[in-house]
């Protein structure tokens, strides 16, 4: 196979699963809102189970849903009728998902979902199957086939059905109001983890914060950048308000003035600023569009805002 005909059939191979997602999405119906409603009025966890490569893909859809919000935990059918359906409890919902809804391992685990109540959210090809008749909400996908040579390897019905779990989830969490800042909280590690971090976790305070009042010298403020060695100096009014800044760059470009200037002469006001209680991913966004590399972080109060901190842009190196 050449070069070109390899990329051609990946190409191929991509449309072909992005046409079935369109599929996928044009016949979404009534059953999907009836999943919402379950999921919404849920008083105990979510439980997704699979066999197999849609195992794979429930452990993923139960991963999102528990990062998003939502209590959520995988059951693999194998373990759970030797034992592991132990876990369902009165309240849950659980999601079963099987291409042809007749897998072995279901019947059982079908069995005691409904002796103890538990609603079922299918993901199957098949409605008449055992899976797709006894589901609350029979989520159908459509017929189309796998993609690849002989179309033996499950591929397009998985990228479906993985879709499907994340238009679940999103909805749930749109619904719930979930935030970036509650994501943040159950995402802490990690490259996402940092840029959901609330700026005073990573802001210099107290006696790193370089500060000066507009009356004192440029003389002055070079002193406490230096000292402070984060490039900028706040500039604050009679009663500690922050009206400016001067960075190490304004220093450059305005030197052949002299230094006996008063660091008002000098100064950037109303300078771009951020809360302790910002976001690292909110800061970074200002750095990026004003071509900035620190902030200071204030606390409005009925006269103005109060520097409480700076944050400089190498204070964030794990998110760039």
């Amino acid at each position: 196979m050449t070069d070109t005909s390899t990329l051609e059939f990946g190409r191929n191979i991509l449309h072909d699963e992005a046409r079935a997602l369109d599929a996928l999405a044009d016949d979404l119906g009534e059953e999907f809102s009836r999943a919402i409603d379950l999921l919404l009025d849920m008083s105990g966890k979510l439980i997704v189970a699979g066999l197999g490569k849609s195992g794979h893909v429930a452990r993923k859809i139960a991963a999102t849903f528990a990062s998003t919000g939502t209590t959520a935990t995988f059951l693999h059918l194998a373990e759970a009728i030797h034992g592991d359906l132990g876990i369902a409890a009165s309240g849950d919902v659980a999601i079963l998902i099987s291409l042809s809804g007749n897998t072995a391992e279901l019947e059982p685990v079908i069995d005691h979902l409904e002796a103890v109540n538990i609603p079922i959210i299918a993901i199957t090809g098949a409605p008449n199957s055992m899976l797709g008749q006894a589901a609350a909400a029979p989520l159908i996908l459509p017929h189309w086939p796998e993609v690849g040579p002989e179309s033996v390897a499950p591929t397009t019905s998985t990228t479906m059905s993985l879709a499907l779990g994340d238009a679940l989830a999103m909805t749930v969490m749109r619904q719930k109001g979930f935030t970036r800042t509650d994501f943040g909280r159950l995402h802490p590690g990690g490259t996402l983890g940092a840029r959901l971090k609330p700026v005073r976790r990573l802001m210099h305070s107290g006696r790193q914060l370089p500060l000066t009042d507009a009356e004192s010298s440029m003389h002055e403020a070079v002193v406490v950048m230096t000292e402070k060695r984060l490039g900028v100096v706040g500039v604050t009014d009679e009663g500690g308000r922050l009206v400016g800044v001067i960075t190490d760059g304004d220093l450059r470009r305005n030197i052949e003035r002299g230094l006996d200037h008063s660091a008002a002469e000098f100064m950037t006001v109303d300078p771009k600023t951020v809360t302790p209680d910002s976001l690292v991913a909110d800061a970074l966004e200002l750095f990026e569009e004003y071509k900035i590399t620190a902030l200071f972080v204030v606390e409005e109060s009925d006269d103005g805002p109060r520097p409480v901190g700076v944050l400089h842009i190498h204070d964030c190196p794990v998110v760039l």
